[in-house]
């Protein structure tokens, strides 16, 4: 059940983030993209201090996170 609810917060994280940074992706890369900002979000709010759990955390964690990965990727292309 574990893995279910992380593929499902990671895809609802990646859409959110697709939306806020203007961007346009498919499903499989919105997964990835939110499954990586999960982790990301995660080490960041465990390095503050910050414990948000539940669903609701857990997706705005990970929406910060995948925010966080579209823009340095942004950062990257454009000097690509």
């Amino acid at each position: 059940m574990n893995i279910i609810f992380w593929i499902i917060v990671g895809i609802i994280a990646g859409f959110l983030a697709e939306k806020i940074m203007g961007r346009s992706h498919g499903l499989l890369t919105n997964l990835i993209v939110g499954i990586v900002g999960a982790v990301i979000g995660g080490f960041i709010a465990n390095a503050l201090g910050f414990a948000w759990g539940g669903w609701i955390g857990s997706t705005i964690v990970a929406t910060i996170g995948a925010i966080l990965l579209l823009f340095l990727l942004g950062l990257v292309k454009r000097r690509a």
